[in-house]
């Protein structure tokens, strides 16, 4: 089998799709509200908004295949989740297992299920931050 460089027309990484708008209902709120973590950053990776610190801690939309057939969740956010508080929340029917980020132990929240409560979602994404953040940046968290 021939190595990458060796693909007759191979040419790196094909980029993703973008799969959102800037007025995609939930992703202003979002936006402002993982930017207030220390030192959190926007860029796109595979087609969709993802918030770093230089780790990723969240992305908007999603897509699930627990069923076998891919579902789309466009309008939800991906965070990580700490295992003490996985079974809780996957109780909650707007909670769904991400496809391909499940696995690492990120969880969906999705935007349409119901009215979006932004305090919720500042609380999962402050878990998710902590997570997978440096002590500096989590002492820089604690001290705002």
């Amino acid at each position: 089998m021939p190595l990458r460089g060796q693909i007759k027309g191979y040419r790196g990484n094909v980029p993703h799709p973008i799969m959102f708008d800037d007025d995609d209902p939930g992703l202003a709120e979002l936006r402002a509200v993982a930017l207030s973590f220390p030192e959190a950053f926007e860029k796109v990776s595979w087609g969709r908004p993802v918030f770093c610190a230089p780790k990723m801690f969240a992305m908007f939309g999603g897509n699930s295949k627990v069923t076998g057939e891919m579902v789309a969740y466009p309008y939800s956010l991906l965070v990580k989740v700490d295992e003490s508080d996985r079974a809780a929340l996957e109780q909650d029917s707007r909670f769904y297992y991400p496809a391909y980020m499940g696995p690492s132990g990120w969880l969906g929240l999705d935007f349409t299920a119901a009215k979006v409560d932004w305090n919720e979602v500042r609380e999962l994404l402050d878990a998710s931050f902590r997570l997978v953040a440096t002590k500096r940046l989590v002492k820089l968290l604690d001290a705002q």
